[in-house]
């Protein structure tokens, strides 16, 4: 009887090495998260509630101050709240124009400046801190003194402040203006007027001082509109 064949068995295959892939370098990330427009419309949002809720306090309380003492006293010769009824713009521009001329005329102004912001504002990259708060301040005082012109064809202003600084200043730019009036008195303004101001302020920050480069604007905010 033969001896049975043995089976013949085939040896493991033997793994190949792996082979070792660096990964490729990550881009720097900016710093801040992009802006949205639900940030832009809260700002806007609470910056012009501001601006109603106080003017309708100064037209409420300060309309029914004694003749003999029209204001509120907050700080003796520096500040206090005198409700005062504005037909033109910033330092009386076109209070003397004509109602058919003043009113188209700030309507148009108004609605270029808040197509403008919007515009600005869904160009913004990640880090444009600056600009991310100062446009929608902006936009919330613009849309608070519109308001005003539309309902009652003229802008409510109640803070009154005077320092020697305001006539100093006056002096110098009579020294360039002839006929420029000399008075300690800044003109009376608003809630709407400090958020327009501080919002400006701050696009002239982010002018002077911003970073620049291609890759702040690279990322629109467009496609996180509802982010």
């Amino acid at each position: 009887m033969s001896e049975a064949e043995e089976p013949h068995i085939e040896p493991p295959p033997v793994a190949a090495p792996p082979v070792f892939t660096p990964d490729p370098p990550k881009a720097p990330r900016e710093p801040g998260a992009r802006p949205t427009f639900i940030f832009f419309g809260a700002v806007a949002a609470v910056s012009l509630s501001l601006d109603v809720v106080t003017k309708a306090w100064a037209e409420i309380v300060l309309s029914k101050l004694p003749f003999d003492r029209p204001s509120l006293v907050l700080v003796p010769d520096h500040l206090t709240l005198t409700i005062a009824y504005n037909k033109g713009g910033a330092w009386g521009l076109l209070q003397d124009a004509a109602e058919t001329v003043r009113r188209p005329f700030f309507f148009a102004v108004s609605v270029l400046a808040v197509l403008f912001i919007v515009s600005l504002y869904s160009k913004l990259g990640r880090g444009q801190k600056t600009l991310m708060w100062g446009l929608p301040l902006v936009l919330g005082g613009a849309l608070g003194n519109l308001s005003d012109r539309i309902t009652r064809s003229s802008v409510i202003d109640f803070i009154d402040y005077r320092a020697d600084w305001v006539l100093a200043m006056n002096r110098a730019i009579a020294k360039a203006v002839p006929h420029w009036g000399l008075t300690d008195h800044w003109p009376t303004f608003n809630v709407a007027d400090i958020a327009i101001c501080i919002g400006v302020g701050l696009m002239a920050i982010d002018m002077f001082t911003a970073r620049r480069g291609p890759e702040r604007h690279s990322e629109p905010v467009g496609p996180v509109l509802g982010a």
